[in-house]
This record gives structure tokens, sequence and C-alpha cells, in this order.
């Protein structure tokens, strides 16, 4: 009897093991989590957008999973329209899994308190073919795809917002696009503090396709020795390069701060120009909680084609005012 008894605990206390383990590897103690890799403005049809995939093991305990060298056998994305409707998956994806061959993976572990991350294109697994605003989430398949029911553990969301793709002139240039309505945008024969005017107006509603309308960006990449001198440089290719890049920069707040940030008001308080240059000063005001912080910018111009154009700016800190 006591033996039998001894035999039931020793069962017992391997079923409570065993159970340890299996909740040490379930998808409540490790946390599977996704953020853009690069995040910036995203055009439809136009550049990759990379996720970053990364797989924490909260557990104890060692978490195992199979990683197959196709990521299209190891995770999955559902993309869905803000009216809940799921994008259709990509040609390419399909194809990979209907075609019956051998899935080579490796296993990966991950130890207790360790992260394990990887980059995908969510473009390879999704068919992209509107704008608009989408909910991205990830799913991961520890023991490989093998079929639309297979187990899997899913991401937390993202919000992705696709703008038209992008037009480019003759000069590789992008053309600027009103995003309401999608039609070209098309520069005024206007004054130099209507140009200013436009330009902070943009920035305050934060329609960047404006903003850069009447902006040199080139001139700007030049206000710095050493980009001047690496512009100049480069070929045609590189300088389109070179232009592109600050825009992402300038657009993500990596570069020129100050005409990136959104003031809450601004006056414009003189303008002088004669037929080629001009300058316009402009009192920009920034709030904040308990005050209110006053700079004075000044813009110059220069006429391009007829056209007034931002070339440079400078800015100069007037203090603060306390709130009413």
């Amino acid at each position: 009897m006591k033996n039998i008894v001894r035999f039931g605990i020793l069962i017992l206390l391997v079923l409570i093991g065993l159970s340890s383990i299996y909740a040490a590897e379930s998808p409540g103690t490790v946390d599977f989590s996704i953020r853009f890799y690069d995040r910036r403005v995203y055009y439809v049809e136009s550049d990759p957008i990379f996720v970053q995939i990364t797989i924490t093991n909260n557990s104890p305990s060692t978490y195992r999973f199979k990683l197959a060298d196709d990521r299209a056998f190891s995770i999955d994305f559902d993309i869905r329209t803000m009216s809940n409707r799921t994008l259709q998956q990509a040609d390419s994806l399909i194809r990979k899994r209907t075609v019956i061959g051998q899935v080579f993976f490796r296993e990966v572990a991950i130890e207790s308190g360790e992260s394990f991350s990887f980059v995908e294109n969510i473009c390879d697994y999704v068919s992209f073919g509107q704008t608009g605003s989408f909910r991205v989430k990830a799913r991961v398949y520890p023991e490989l795809f093998k079929s639309s029911g297979a187990q899997a553990f899913e991401s937390n969301y993202l919000s992705l917002t696709l703008r038209p793709a992008v037009i480019k002139g003759q000069d590789g240039i992008p053309v600027e696009m009103d995003i309401a309505t999608g039609a070209v945008l098309v520069k005024q024969r206007i004054p130099p503090d209507e140009v200013v005017n436009y330009m902070i107006t943009a920035r305050q509603t934060s329609q960047w396709e404006k903003f850069f309308l009447y902006l040199d960006t080139e001139a700007m990449i030049k206000k710095d020795p050493v980009q001047s001198r690496k512009f100049n440089a480069e070929n045609e290719e590189g300088r389109r390069r070179m232009i592109n890049t600050y825009r992402q920069n300038l657009q993500n707040a990596v570069i020129d701060g100050d005409i990136a940030v959104i003031p809450t008001s601004f006056d414009i308080l003189k303008t002088q120009y004669n037929n080629d240059q001009g300058t316009v000063v402009v009192l920009q005001r920034y709030r904040f909680p308990n005050y209110t912080e006053l700079k004075e910018y000044t813009y110059y111009l220069e006429k391009k084609d007829n056209f007034w154009i931002i070339v440079n700016y400078s800015v100069q800190g007037l203090g603060t005012v306390g709130n009413d």
C-alpha cells in the first residue's frame, strides 16, 4: 500500500514538473511584439515598410521555437483597414505556401529574461493597393506555418498610414501632392510674406507636402559646409538621394528642428524685398502649460523662375511670457 502511495506521489510530482515546463513556454509568459524598424512617412507602392519582430522570454525556463530560413513559414501579418476589412496576401507569399517542398529551419533557444529580434518587410506579405490608415498585427508560428490552422501567437497592433504614391518630376525630385485631393500642388506667384505664411500654416496643420512646396531643400542642405562639399561631389543620382534623405530627416525631427517645430501662433512683423532677394521677419509663439516661448525668425528668400523660394532662415530667442 505504501509503495502504491509513493508511486502515486511520484507520478503527481512528474505531472507538476511537466505542467510547469509547459506553462513556461506558453504565450502568457512569452511576449511577441512588433514596432516599425525605421518609422517615417510611408507611400503606397513605394518604399519597403520594415517591421521588427521581437520575442521576449519572461518565463523562468528556456523558450524554444523553430525559425524558418524563409520567414514566410514562421510569421504572417494581419493588416486591416479602419473598417476592419482584411487586406489580401501578396501573390509571392501565396505561391510560396502552395508549392510543396521541404522547409528548412533552425531551432532558436531564448534564455529567461532574453529577447530575439528580426526584421521583415510587410510588403512581402500583404498587397497594398490603396492609401489610408491601417492596423498591423503579426502572427508568429513557433512550429512553422503548415496550414491556415497552425498554432500562432499574436503581437500588439501598430497604426500605419499610407500616403499616395510619390510622383517625381524630370529631375527625379518628388512632386508635391495635396493629400486631401490627390492633386499635384503648383507654386503660385505670390509675394515673400505670403510664401512664409503658407509654409508655417502648412506646418501647423502637419501638411508636409505643402510645407516643402516653397522650400529649397538643396539650399538648406548647403547651409552646412560639410554637407555642401559632399553634395557638390555627388553625381545627379547621389544629389537626389541626399535631398530625399534631408526631407525624411526633417519630417522625423532629426535635423533643422527650429524650422520644423510647430508654432502655436505667429505674426509677420516685417517684409523687405527687391527684384531677386527678400527677407520676412516673423514672431512665432510656442505655448507650454505655464508659459509661452517667443522666437523671432528671419526667413531669407530668392526669386527662382519667377517664384519666391525660402533658401535659409535664422532664429533668435526673445524669452518667455506668462500665460493668461
